[in-house]
């Protein structure tokens, strides 16, 4: 058994290292792809606990908008607060806060909405439609879910790990978001 679980730790430290090896060397192509796998394994979750069967497209197309999205929004952003307001003292933490919540997460919860929409193949106007609908109350599900997590990313995870700590943190959130639109989709036919 000892060995075993000394089998499975040298794993784990090997795979930590090859991560923040990655992230010395490709910081943004190594958030793109861990963006991709955590809306991935979100959708995956989303279709498991629906009792679906595995639709590999929706997958896909989930993995894409963490690789093209979500995987270079949040990379720059959290560079920009970082620059924008340095983490010091409580001041610092509030103004950060406000920035993430009240700026930030608006705009990337609606950047998602409609991405997601589109990449499922709805027209500008029925995704339009779709996001008005669902935005406040999306958003004020946002704001109670990630406002805790957002405190200790921001101002206690190291800057190279934001991202990575966001992206745990959203395989949850996808799950959430992906049977929110299931639930849209099928009211909607």
């Amino acid at each position: 058994q000892g060995t075993f679980t000394m089998g499975v730790l040298s794993k784990l430290t090997d795979g930590i290292q090859a991560y923040n090896g990655c992230l010395v060397a490709q910081p943004l192509a190594t958030k793109m792809c861990t963006s991709a796998v955590s809306s991935l394994l979100g959708d995956l979750l989303g279709q498991i606990i629906n009792g679906q069967r595995i639709n590999s497209v929706s997958l896909a197309k989930y993995a894409l908008y963490g690789f093209v999205i979500t995987g270079p929004l949040t990379h720059n952003f959290y560079k920009y607060l970082d620059r924008l307001v340095p983490p010091g003292p409580s001041v610092a933490v509030l103004k950060r806060m406000l920035i993430d919540r009240l700026l930030f997460a608006p705009f990337f919860l609606l950047v998602t909405l409609y991405v997601l929409a589109r990449l499922e193949g709805k027209s500008h106007r029925d995704t339009a439609k779709e996001v008005k609908l669902k935005y406040w109350m999306v958003l004020v599900t946002n704001w109670k879910v990630w406002t805790p997590f957002q405190y200790i990313n921001i101002n206690y995870i190291p800057a190279q790990y934001r991202s990575l700590f966001a992206n745990l943190v959203a395989i949850g959130w996808m799950v959430y978001l992906a049977n929110k639109r299931r639930q849209a989709t099928t009211k909607n036919q």
